[in-house]
């Protein structure tokens, strides 16, 4: 039975007279380990369709020992809330990106969001493959964040705007909506844009009221928000190919038995592929639903999108802000086959 909001909350208030840990263990007491997988996107979005099947996933291969339960819309709390509280053994699991990583000390890590990185998604899939990508995933293990997955294509980034945008320079002074994490925020900034870091689910309200002037994201994601309804501008910049993994407390991880780890982790990449699919299939259905709601859109040209990229350039002078590396960028364009 899942929990509802206040049935939470009250856990975790009593979650704090004890250790997390012993708060965790007793929730295996009884031989079913609950795991409380929450994010910000609605359930009919591709992501949501694809959580549903992991779930089902575990349901069918496993031998009843282990459930995952979904939240969608943030009903647990925010994705920050979420990882925060992994760091002190609550037994969640998210959707987050490098750039959140670098946030939480795996500085190195936020690179995989840098704007226009990837030039197709084959790099995206060499790059998670690759000994850098398991470096990073080791570093971030020993901050007490264990990536359960990497191989989810949340999608390509595009811009919604309460105005028009048809080049890189009319987003001069627009207030566009990134999530709350230093990389994302620096990319748009670099753009000519003045970033908001935001939860997603006070986006609506602040494009209505005007608090901001856009937000970025894949088509699945604006559409199934209903940004289009108060943002009618969209320019398919792709700023970001957008891959994606789910993120766990890694004490909690290490305490699931062999046969629960394996589980897991092997119908979370089974439900990658599934989610990949779901994402393609659904890019031009959601693009004609938004025309057919209103909404204009612009398709770049190749000279439009080198603008774009021209500008992007200017995110790399950061690298000594975000504490990358030295040589970090032409380390991660080998460890991903670029030429």
């Amino acid at each position: 039975m899942k929990r509802t909001k206040k049935t939470m909350a009250l856990v975790l208030a009593a979650a704090m007279a004890v250790s997390p840990a012993a708060c965790f263990s007793a929730s295996a007491a009884d031989d079913v380990t609950t795991l409380l997988l929450g994010y910000e996107n609605s359930s009919s979005e591709p992501i949501g369709q694809a959580l549903e099947y992991w779930a089902q996933l575990i349901e069918e291969q496993g031998d009843g020992s282990l459930v995952l339960e979904l939240y969608p819309d943030s009903q647990l709390g925010s994705k920050n809330e979420l990882i925060d509280a992994m760091t002190l053994d609550e037994p969640y699991i998210t959707l987050a990106d490098g750039a959140f990583y670098a946030d939480y000390g795996v500085n190195d890590f936020g690179i995989v969001f840098a704007p226009y990185l990837f030039e197709d998604w084959d790099q995206c899939w060499t790059l998670i493959e690759s000994d850098w990508y398991a470096d990073m995933c080791s570093q971030l293990e020993d901050k007490g964040l264990k990536i359960v997955t990497s191989n989810w294509k949340y999608g390509e980034r595009h811009t919604l705007t309460t105005t028009p945008v048809e080049t890189v320079d009319d987003l001069a002074g627009l207030k566009i909506r990134v999530p709350s994490n230093e990389i994302q925020s620096y990319g748009f900034d670099v753009l000519g844009a003045t970033s908001v870091a935001m939860d997603l689910g006070d986006v609506y309200t602040s494009l209505q009221q005007g608090t901001i002037d856009g937000a970025e994201n894949p088509l699945a994601t604006l559409y199934g928000r209903k940004l289009h309804e108060v943002a009618q501008y969209l320019i398919l910049d792709a700023h970001v190919l957008n891959f994606t993994t789910w993120v766990m407390s890694a004490n909690v991880f290490n305490s699931l038995t062999e046969e629960q780890q394996e589980l897991l982790v092997s119908t979370a990449s089974e439900a990658g592929l599934y989610n990949n699919d779901l994402v393609d299939e659904s890019n031009e259905e959601y693009l004609q639903l938004m025309i057919d709601e209103g909404v204009t859109v612009v398709d770049p040209s190749d000279e439009v999108m080198d603008g774009f990229r021209e500008k992007a350039e200017a995110f790399y002078d950061y690298a000594d802000t975000f504490g990358w590396s030295d040589g970090l960028y032409e380390t991660v364009k080998a460890a991903m086959g670029a030429e």
